[in-house]
């Protein structure tokens, strides 16, 4: 498996083709020159269906940028996405930030569903109360607002929000790191059942290698806008092979100073 991320032809449900990006740095003062920072180097990756893919780095590495290009909320300047999903969703992590405060969380749940149309009143009400139940919360919760609700809960209904129109890839960026430990594994628990219920791939962004570990079959390392490893878990994470991977081992507890 190469460093590409085992980029494949056939039978992926997601495939990433040399993407590259380029942002423009800020002026540091009226005479310098604008420079165009590449955030993007062109990365290439596969998903298959059913799999959960984690990608780790450090912040600023590109993990979010390339999760909105594969969301079309960024325009890479080249290379290709080619989903065979329709409507992949992202659930962020702020959980709070991701949901209107204005609005109950019925609203928020039937929002997805008024926006693709072809739904009544009370089908869209139905499929918001039985998305409830699917991520752990009772049927009350719909007449809540926000506010009302702790940080797992929250995170739950950004969950449900995300699935209301049944994708087939979820990307979870950051999606647990605001919680509590505890409150943590409920939700990782929470997405695995899911997953398995729902025919989900997941693409769980992260900078908790233990978190990754514990959730996904293969792992992405990305360092300044590039894949400096990729493999199953269990390899990469035992059998590291670029310093950078074995540093965020190190890091997290996971491997001793003296195997760097």
């Amino acid at each position: 498996m190469g460093k590409n991320g085992d980029l494949a032809g056939e039978g992926q449900l997601l495939t990433v083709k040399d993407v590259r990006i380029r942002f423009t740095q800020e002026r540091h003062s009226l005479f310098e020159k604008k420079r165009k920072k590449e955030v993007l180097k062109g990365v290439s990756f596969s998903m298959r269906e059913g799999e959960v893919l984690g990608l780790v780095g450090e912040s600023g590495c590109g993990k979010s940028t390339l999760a909105k290009v594969i969301l079309g909320l960024e325009k890479a300047e080249s290379g290709e996405v080619i989903h065979r999903s329709q409507h992949p969703q992202m659930v962020f992590q702020d959980p709070y930030g991701s949901l209107n405060p204005a609005k109950r969380i019925g609203w928020i749940l039937e929002e997805p569903l008024r926006i693709r149309g072809g739904y009544t009143a009370q089908e869209r009400r139905a499929r918001a109360l039985a998305m409830l139940g699917r991520v752990g919360l009772e049927e009350k919760i719909a007449e809540r607002y926000p506010s009302q609700l702790s940080g797992g809960q929250r995170q739950r209904v950004c969950i449900g929000a995300a699935l209301m129109l049944e994708p087939k890839l979820l990307i979870a960026d950051e999606a647990v790191s605001a919680l509590d430990v505890t409150i943590q594994a409920q939700v990782l628990s929470l997405l695995l059942s899911l997953k398995e219920e729902m025919g989900l791939a997941i693409l769980f962004i992260s900078h908790d290698m233990r978190v990754v570990y514990q959730m996904c079959d293969r792992v992405l390392i990305m360092k300044d806008g590039q894949f400096v490893e990729s493999g199953d878990v269990d390899t990469v994470y035992f059998s590291p092979r670029h310093p950078y991977t074995k540093e965020l081992l190190v890091a997290a507890g996971i491997r001793e100073e003296t195997e760097k």
